[in-house]
């Protein structure tokens, strides 16, 4: 290569790094820009921001409870769930819980089962934040995430969530919320009728 191919070259190098240096403020400043459904993200609903993903994983533990095998049982103030076995343990998960104001305890049954649900948010959510859509189809940015078991008549659910990192946390309005591949994983071990004690 000559010498004048060789500084054409290099003067076309530097002419694009300077270009793309002055696009980079610009696509940086785009990509914080809200997406469509940003909204929805358990950050916007007053709860303060969250980042990273969930650290807590599912286990095997013992359990030497008065609950029988294949009762659910849900740890509040522990943020975590339970799944008695018949074997003299349980399946740990982690869950998110309700914020202040918003937890509750009792004994309910699964009295449905949902893939992928859709949302309709209740009538005192939409109180609370009118700017939510009335309904949102189920899928990857849905707030149910890929399973619900919905709780007797309530308006709470075990589901899924579109922010794992909020796993742990005390974020929703009563609900208990799981990472998507933990919610599968209950929500494939149990069925309708089972029943779900809330320690609160």
């Amino acid at each position: 290569m000559g010498l004048t191919m060789r500084l054409k070259t290099m003067a076309a190098m530097a002419l694009a790094a300077v270009t793309l240096a002055g696009t980079l403020p610009a696509m940086a400043q785009s990509s914080t820009k809200p997406s469509f459904f940003s909204f929805l993200r358990p950050s916007n609903f007053g709860n303060g921001p969250v980042s990273g993903a969930s650290s807590i994983r599912r286990q095997v533990v013992p359990y030497y409870g008065k609950y029988k095998p294949g009762t659910i049982v849900v740890n509040t103030a522990e943020r975590r769930l339970y799944l008695v076995q018949d074997n003299g343990t349980a399946v740990k998960y982690g869950i998110g819980v309700g914020r202040d104001g918003f937890r509750w305890g009792g004994v309910k049954t699964i009295t449905r089962k949902a893939e992928w649900p859709g949302w309709t948010p209740p009538a005192q959510m939409l109180q609370r934040r009118p700017d939510l859509p009335r309904y949102m189809p189920g899928g990857i940015d849905n707030p149910l995430g890929a399973r619900a078991m919905y709780l007797g008549s309530t308006l709470y659910r075990i589901h899924g969530s579109n922010e794992p990192e909020t796993i742990g946390q005390a974020v929703s309005s009563g609900c208990f919320r799981m990472t998507n591949d933990d919610v599968t994983d209950l929500y494939d071990r149990v069925r309708v009728g089972t029943q779900v004690v809330v320690l609160n």
